[in-house]
């Protein structure tokens, strides 16, 4: 072992700690050798910013005069449905969530202006969101209805919480049929037109930990613009899959829960994003700090897009169906390229992740560090990884009824 995260603290405090870049130290690794790099660099960041549905928020606004118990009522913000089911006045806002009047996808495709992203986008920027409440009422709760304007500095809590963000790896999608196509990986061209992917690749935190020896339950990250925290594993971590030499997953494989004060956060790190077809989503800037412990983890964050292969799935057929066809391996360099090749036939490719967002991500966590703003956390318990045998299981056990 070369340092500890206690000994890369003090460092931090004193303003002596050396942080680079997830891009920064593949040039300063190739240059100097991966023990050199080590013994030099205490800290690496990374950064990630993309579409991440499985995002939302919990809200409690305070009591009212009379009393109301949302819970078990209906509440709207900006005719966003908020669920309320929780007690009197939290309720939680998913960025999935649609106005009850929103055609959805009735007149195809559907273009889902306005949802739970960009309601918490709204909010996040200081803007004023119409709420609307009805209730029950109870003998300690006895009112009925509420509207009233609100924003967040009026809320009393809000909190981000993300059940399933920063996928480690992830498909492309391309299109096998004759027909254009809608995926939350963007406008899928057909007879293999175009290609969609949304990864940040060498930036990425979860590839360049790909065993998750450093990111743990407890380790303190960028999130939103402010500081939030690894709450858990994310949902559908699916940590035993195909990877190569360098550990690196060749699919979708780990994912983080994320939760933090959306108080401290900034507008332009969570976006409301409106997918055509699809429906509303929130895109989520993520950066993760690692700790040079070993030689083995800067070895890690040297990871290159070249390095870095995932699937080609067809969009249109195999990927609604569960089907377990693969039309192909590709690098994150050559997606980052412009053009894949696909069954012989070249294929231009388009990112749902901005690949220079995640670069200022990684840049600002790296001058958090520098100026003693942001200290490093020990992980209290680690991710489940591949010795945990844990596989996403797909509801294929019981028959599915209609």
């Amino acid at each position: 072992m070369l340092r500890t995260i206690a000994e890369i603290n003090d460092k931090i405090k004193k303003g002596k700690a050396v942080v680079v870049t997830a891009e920064e130290v593949i040039d300063i690794a190739a240059k100097k050798g991966i023990n050199k790099a080590a013994q030099e660099i205490d800290v690496v960041t990374t950064g990630t910013f993309g579409p991440m549905c499985s995002s939302g928020a919990f809200f409690n606004i305070g009591h009212t005069a009379p009393k109301i118990k949302l819970g078990g009522g209906k509440l709207y913000l900006n005719d966003v449905p908020a669920y309320a089911a929780l007690a009197a006045v939290d309720f939680f806002v998913g960025a999935n969530a649609l106005p009850d009047d929103d055609p959805r996808n009735k007149i195809y495709p559907g273009e889902f202006w306005y949802g739970g992203g960009h309601l918490i986008e709204d909010l996040v920027a200081g803007k004023d969101v119409k709420l609307i409440a009805t209730a029950y009422g109870t003998d300690e709760y006895p009112r009925k209805k509420l509207e009233t304007w609100i924003k967040l500095e009026d809320m009393n809590e809000a909190t981000l919480f993300n059940i399933r963000n920063a996928y480690q790896n992830y498909n492309v999608a391309v299109n096998m049929s004759d027909h254009t196509i809608h995926t939350y990986l963007g406008v899928i061209k057909p007879n293999l037109g175009s290609a969609g992917y949304s990864n940040a690749g060498q930036l990425s935190p979860l590839l360049n930990d790909p065993y998750y020896k450093t990111t743990g339950i407890g380790t303190r990250i960028f999130l939103g613009g402010g500081i939030g925290y690894v709450s858990w594993n994310g949902t559908q971590h699916n940590p035993c899959v195909p990877r190569g030499e360098n550990g690196v997953p060749k699919e979708g494989a780990g994912t983080l829960s994320v939760i933090g004060d959306l108080k401290q956060m900034k507008s332009k790190w969570l976006v409301g994003t409106s997918m055509l077809g699809y429906g509303a989503t929130l895109t989520v800037g993520i950066g993760i700090p690692i700790p040079i412990l070993s030689e083995e983890i800067l070895n890690y964050t040297t990871v290159a897009d070249a390095d870095i292969v995932t699937s080609v799935i067809d969009y249109a057929d195999a990927y609604p169906q569960r089907k377990p066809d693969i039309l192909g391996k590709v690098s994150y360099a050559e997606l980052r390229s412009g053009q894949i090749t696909v069954q012989g036939k070249n294929v231009p490719t388009a990112s749902m992740s901005s690949y220079s967002g995640a670069v200022e991500i990684a840049n600002i966590l790296k001058t958090w560090i520098q100026k003693g703003e942001f200290m490093l956390t020990e992980p209290v318990q680690s991710l489940p990884g591949v010795e945990s045998g844990i596989v996403f299981k797909p509801l294929n056990e019981r028959p599915i009824l209609e």
